[in-house]
């Protein structure tokens, strides 16, 4: 019953909006916290560094945003459970105050102006105590919300900065292949030279060409690069130097080296797709395209008929592209081949 009574009091005390049973109170936002939108997408900057630059930024933001908060947060818990234990004792002492039997009917007008101020102060600290209570259990909303809405634009900003920093890996990557791939042509092997590994070579001394007469000797009598029935048909595909070979045959069939030579570049390269350029010596190449996979290394000394690949599609049916280069001119292949 002291119970009831108690809580009619409290109710008494905080109407007009208030309300003592607050635990799990699920209130709304402090109006006087700004709470940050959501984040924008982040504008193209001048250069994938900046980019990251200003995405790394924003993270940091974050990350300090964050840690305010959970220092708030655990502030607010011994706040609040003090701020509970003051509106308890004043809630007590109201009802004490108020109940029947306490009244001072004997004492007289000043007992009762005496009486009604008591009554009066211990119903404003009561309400005080309520609303710093429910401020705080606000307070501890609105921060909850604010870690919310980091954890979300962390993920945003962590993936755009996946993005850009990808997209910056790739085209430095292509910007490498292009490097090797003009390197390529750029040293041969042979008695008067020296060969250097362009791309991923482990920068080996060269070693003599198998061959001594040299590549233009076996003009007409190369070996043909592929094993088997296949169909060549003389081509200027887009986009490659040309003019060169499409020899069409069956994906996987192994692709071979037609003269002794040295890997100058094994890797993906524009619309050569999979290629291997093999270096003859005298500045003379071969260049083998549109492979399915790629059998050697670069810098890898190669014997005339050695695998070096196999017939790949990409996407425009299954073949080998071929290719043939005196310094940085194609030539082109057919009468090599001796067909």
């Amino acid at each position: 019953m002291k119970l009831r009574r108690l809580a009619f009091a409290l109710a008494a005390v905080a109407s007009g909006g208030s309300s003592f049973a607050l635990i799990g109170h699920a209130a709304p936002r402090d109006k006087h916290v700004p709470v940050a939108a959501p984040p924008p997408a982040t504008p193209a900057a001048s250069s994938p560094a900046l980019a990251l630059a200003a995405l790394d930024r924003k993270i940091a933001d974050l990350d300090a945003e964050e840690d305010a908060c959970k220092k708030e947060l655990a502030q607010l818990g011994t706040r609040l459970a003090e701020a509970r234990q003051r509106s308890l004792a004043r809630g007590r002492a109201y009802y004490k105050i108020t109940r029947a039997g306490m009244l001072p009917v004997g004492g007289g007008f000043d007992s009762l102006v005496t009486h009604a101020l008591r009554t009066e102060r211990a119903r404003r600290a009561l309400a005080g105590d309520l609303a710093e209570e429910r401020h705080l259990r606000e307070r501890g909303a609105d921060l909850s919300h604010a870690l919310e809405r980091v954890a979300r634009d962390r993920v945003t900003y962590g993936g755009q900065r996946s993005a850009i920093d990808s997209a910056r890996m790739a085209m430095a990557d292509e910007v490498r292949r292009a490097s090797a791939f003009d390197r390529a042509f750029s040293t041969t092997t042979g008695a008067n030279s020296e060969y250097v590994a362009v791309y991923g070579g482990n920068g080996a001394a060269p070693a003599d060409v198998s061959n001594r007469a040299g590549f233009p000797s076996a003009k007409g009598r190369l070996l043909f690069p592929v094993i088997g029935r296949a169909e060549v048909k003389p081509t200027k595909r887009e986009g490659t130097d040309g003019p060169g070979l499409e020899v069409r045959a069956a994906i996987g069939t192994p692709v071979r080296a037609v003269f002794p030579g040295r890997v100058a570049f094994a890797d993906r390269y524009g619309p050569y797709g999979r290629l291997v350029i093999l270096d003859h010596g005298e500045h003379y190449y071969t260049i083998s395209g549109n492979l399915q996979a790629i059998d050697v290394k670069p810098g890898a000394e190669i014997t005339a008929g050695e695998r070096i690949g196999s017939v790949g599609d990409e996407g425009h049916g299954p073949m080998l592209y071929f290719e043939i280069r005196h310094g940085t001119e194609t030539i082109p292949p057919s009468a090599w081949l001796g067909l």
